[in-house]
């Protein structure tokens, strides 16, 4: 018996290249292909089959697949917006933020915010980039700046920063910066650098020290800064910043 061909050096799962095509998530890719409605070159494909996108013919329903055009989107998401695609209560989302006619390629939020964190969200529907930015072994950062009532004590950041025992597990280390109290308000001030994104990670941490948030908004997520763009405001990635998280792609993805 003749052994198999090998996989071309490009190949990719059929389910990963119908979700970036944006024809289905890939949950949905594996009903399409269960259901046989999925060809590769005019044959019938399986579910678990690997594809060249560049030079195999995809089809769905016998229409060729064309992966969408990435899409990079910076917000500043303001309290009150769920940092989700579609919200059941109908609640404003980041994605509505998106000018309508931007809307026809598919988005998705890199990196969720809780409803009363503010600041920097991606949007994108470059699933490589979004792993490499969350994924913990990437050691992506995120920097926030971080209010909290009253004063923290320079024990309480030497422990934020050494990790935080939660009911998920320890955090991972992070860098705090210097402390500035307000005496007007009565909060202090201070960044927050970390390099993993747990649901409400820093609330949970700082209440575990006895410090209640006042304010929480991320300025920087890996070469991204928010800058002074406006709460609520929108605005495509500029040359420098798609092609500084491209080379970020390229090179953990290789």
């Amino acid at each position: 018996m003749s052994p198999s061909p090998p996989h071309p050096p490009n190949s990719v799962r059929l389910q990963k290249i119908l979700a970036g095509a944006g024809v289905a998530s890939r949950r949905g890719a594996e009903d399409l292909l269960r259901a046989g409605r999925v060809a590769v070159n005019g044959e019938p494909a399986l579910l678990g089959q690997s594809a060249d996108p560049e030079h195999d013919v995809i089809t769905l329903d016998g229409v060729p697949v064309q992966r969408e055009a990435f899409a990079y989107w910076l917000v500043n998401k303001p309290v009150g917006v769920i940092s989700t695609v579609h919200d059941p209560q109908g609640r404003p989302t980041v994605v509505e933020l998106v000018p309508e006619p931007e809307r026809r390629v598919r988005l998705f939020p890199v990196g969720r915010l809780d409803r009363e964190t503010e600041g920097l969200v991606l949007l994108t529907n470059d699933g490589a980039l979004a792993h490499v930015l969350l994924h913990p072994s990437h050691e992506s950062e995120r920097e926030y700046r971080v209010s909290v009532e009253g004063r923290i004590s320079a024990a309480a950041l030497r422990e934020l920063a050494a990790g935080i025992e939660l009911e998920d597990g320890i955090t991972a280390p992070a860098r705090t910066g210097r402390p500035r109290h307000d005496a007007a308000s009565g909060t202090t001030r201070f960044s927050l650098t970390l390099i993993e994104g747990r649901k409400r990670q820093i609330r949970r941490a700082l209440a575990a020290l006895d410090c209640s948030v006042v304010r929480l908004v991320r300025v920087r997520m890996g070469p991204l800064e928010l800058g002074r763009l406006k709460p609520a405001a929108v605005r495509p990635l500029t040359g420098v910043e798609r092609r500084a998280l491209l080379r970020l792609r390229d090179a953990r993805t290789r």
